[in-house]
């Protein structure tokens, strides 16, 4: 009897065990974090992978690419990060969407700050993640991603005065671009926030392993864009001056206020990319590029952003030497035209050998290794777009701590 009696307790002891695990892992069990990418270009993303090499050998960088690749040196593929992404596919609904690698830049072969970000909120989080990725080619905040409560686009005397003197525009040709302009206006805020609605609403669909049990949470917005705006001098003639980027700062204010409204999210941490091209040189400080600078974080200080919003200075991470091979490079280009018209070779590697005679060994190297598109891209380059990736997931997690 004593013996039958000590199995049943250790067999009562079993289950209760059992149970209470059960209780604990459904304890444990976290939610999906929901983070949103949006903006232009630089939020598409124009690395190319090829370039991810010449962050080997700098240690500010080295330990990030360590981070990229896998144990074969290959990117690596995140197991536990989704992504759909839209804007990047050739048109401005086609859907890319699995596990976060990197071909979810502008093309297959490209990467935007989403791979960094996505490493090292996996790295930081002890939950599943899934990134929702809204970007689109020479878009602008003032019209195409335009806030619902920012009202309707307004032309400035300066911006009439300049398209009927100037631009000798007709009466009927300015009541068109008011009309185009009409149309437009807020398109492209309007798919951003369908595709997000569209995806939270079937997320199994992009992320077969979600348990709707589990749930998720819209943990965080990243905006990285600006680059319209900035050359927009008929929405900011005064953009040479103080201030002159003020309406950039309202409508900023404006759609971040919109987008909590319209996603039901009314303490989303948000992040903003600031407009870093050209670094933090000297020339910079004193130009529009410093007021637009100034536009964009200014929304981070307003009492009711406090400790919600932060603005992450992108300029720093540029690379001045890699800036100065690839201007050099476009000085280059009409004499090396002229030299292998003269050798009667227009052959591409025969153009690489003309080009290469001027430069150093070294600094073909890294120009070669270092850059993939032009300097409103970021050059296209690894060593600079991974450090944003990671400084946007660092300021993130901030946000989300508060």
């Amino acid at each position: 009897m004593q013996y039958i009696a000590r199995i049943e307790r250790l067999v009562l002891s079993f289950a209760v065990s059992v149970m209470m695990a059960g209780f604990h892992n459904v304890a444990e069990a976290k939610p999906l974090l929901v983070f949103i990418l949006a903006g232009q270009s630089n939020m598409q993303g124009h690395v190319n992978v090829a370039t991810f090499a010449s962050m080997a050998n700098d240690p500010k960088t080295a330990p990030i690419l360590k981070e990229m690749l896998d144990a074969h040196g290959k990117p690596r593929v995140l197991k536990n990060v989704w992504i759909s992404s839209i804007g990047c596919a050739g048109d401005d609904t086609t859907e890319q969407k699995g596990n976060l690698t990197v071909g979810y830049g502008a093309s297959r072969d490209e990467i935007g700050p989403e791979y960094t970000f996505g490493i090292y909120m996996e790295k930081r989080l002890n939950q599943p993640i899934l990134i929702i990725k809204t970007s689109w080619g020479g878009k602008s905040l003032n019209t195409d991603f335009r806030p619902p409560s920012a009202g309707p686009y307004v032309w400035s005397d300066y911006a009439l005065n300049w398209k009927k003197t100037y631009g000798k525009e007709t009466p009927e040709q300015i009541e068109k671009d008011k009309a185009d302009k009409i149309k437009a206006t807020g398109v492209y805020y309007r798919l951003m926030i369908a595709h997000v609605r569209k995806v939270l609403s079937d997320i199994k669909r992009v992320d077969p392993e979600y348990d709707p049990k589990q749930g998720y949470k819209l943990a965080g917005f990243v905006w990285f864009q600006g680059w319209n705006d900035l050359v927009d001098w008929l929405t900011y003639p005064k953009r040479d001056e103080p201030g002159g980027y003020d309406v950039y700062s309202q409508l900023l204010a404006d759609f971040i206020r919109d987008v909590r409204k319209d996603l039901s999210a009314p303490n989303l941490p948000f992040v903003i990319g600031v407009m870093g091209v050209g670094g933090v040189k000297e020339d910079n400080k004193h130009s529009n590029m410093m007021y637009f600078r100034q536009a964009m974080a200014e929304p981070a200080s307003l009492p009711e952003f406090k400790g919600n919003v932060a603005a992450v200075q992108t300029a720093p991470f540029w690379d001045d030497r890699l800036e100065e091979l690839v201007n050099r490079e476009q000085t280059y280009w009409p004499k090396v035209d002229a030299k292998v018209k003269a050798d009667h070779d227009e052959s591409w590697s025969h153009k690489m050998q003309v080009m290469a005679a001027n430069f150093t060994p070294e600094e073909w190297k890294y120009l070669q290794q270092g850059a993939s598109n032009f300097g409103y891209h970021y050059l296209g380059a690894a060593k600079i777009m991974a450090p944003i990736g990671k400084a946007f997931a660092e300021a993130m997690l901030k946000l989300m701590r508060k």
